[in-house]
């Protein structure tokens, strides 16, 4: 299993998974064209895609979706409500493969688990995708973390955890007025590095090997901070063995291989 975080943040969010009969794009909140040259960087192609899944209408996780599922004739998979609110925001129609929130299906050879997060969205969604190399948690965009969230994520072998913002850094930030402060920091708004922290010392274990750190937010946060941050913690409880991992919104991170 090969997994690829190809963009991460408030400008755009698409990751990308393959296995040996599955080519999955999580997210497509970049451009098709910046999500084709973004897959080219790696040596794959959308043309080979097997299905986008969606976690909510948010354009930043949807912006390509439209073209690249109707050009290519790419499977979307999303819950009813997020696709017609995506078909709201994108102004078209959208052929998808629709799933209630908690149902479990398959994708090739891909297990994918889908449970319900707090976040402003319809019905957004996180997911585990099960392999048999190895399982991939997504968890993004989510004001806490509930008990569900925690449970349903804590198989994976490697973690995409939000780390959004600095409390004090987006406290003292001056563009943004202080209703969307009040949201991000909200119980359906965003994780702070702290909130990151404490999840990622929720799920600590001997199979979790890896997290990767998304959504940063370019204002109200800092790579080397949120890094620190999330390290400080799982280090204080000796969980050397888990490598902490910043994303970036201009460039995919390095490929992960298991198995």
């Amino acid at each position: 299993m090969q997994f690829t975080i190809l963009g991460s943040g408030s400008g755009g969010n698409c990751a990308y998974l393959e296995t040996p009969s599955a080519r999955l794009l999580v997210d497509a909140g970049f451009s098709a064209k910046q999500i084709r040259e973004r897959l080219a960087s790696i040596g794959r192609s959308p043309e080979t895609l097997s299905g986008i899944l969606v976690t909510h209408e948010h354009i930043d996780h949807i912006q390509g979706l439209a073209v690249l599922a109707s050009k290519l004739d790419v499977p979307i998979y999303c819950n009813r409500l997020t696709r017609e609110a995506a078909e709201g925001v994108l102004k078209c129609r959208l052929r998808a493969s629709v799933f209630q929130t908690g149902a479990s299906f398959e994708i090739g050879d891909v297990g994918v688990e889908t449970f319900s997060v707090p976040h402003d969205a319809y019905d957004p969604v996180g997911f585990l995708f099960r392999t048999q190399a190895g399982n991939v948690g997504f968890l993004t965009d989510l004001g806490h973390a509930t008990k569900l969230v925690i449970e349903r994520v804590r198989p994976a072998n490697l973690l995409v955890l939000e780390a959004n913002h600095d409390v004090k850094l987006l406290q003292e930030d001056t563009k943004r007025p202080w209703s969307t402060k009040q949201r991000i920091l909200s119980r359906h708004g965003h994780l702070s590095n702290d909130a990151a922290a404490d999840v990622a010392s929720e799920l600590v274990s001997e199979h979790l090997r890896r997290i990767y750190l998304g959504h940063l937010s370019r204002d109200c946060n800092r790579p080397e901070l949120a890094h620190r941050v999330v390290c400080s913690r799982l280090q204080a409880m000796g969980a050397n063995h888990i490598a902490v991992e910043n994303t970036s919104q201009s460039t995919p991170c390095a490929t992960a291989v298991l198995g």
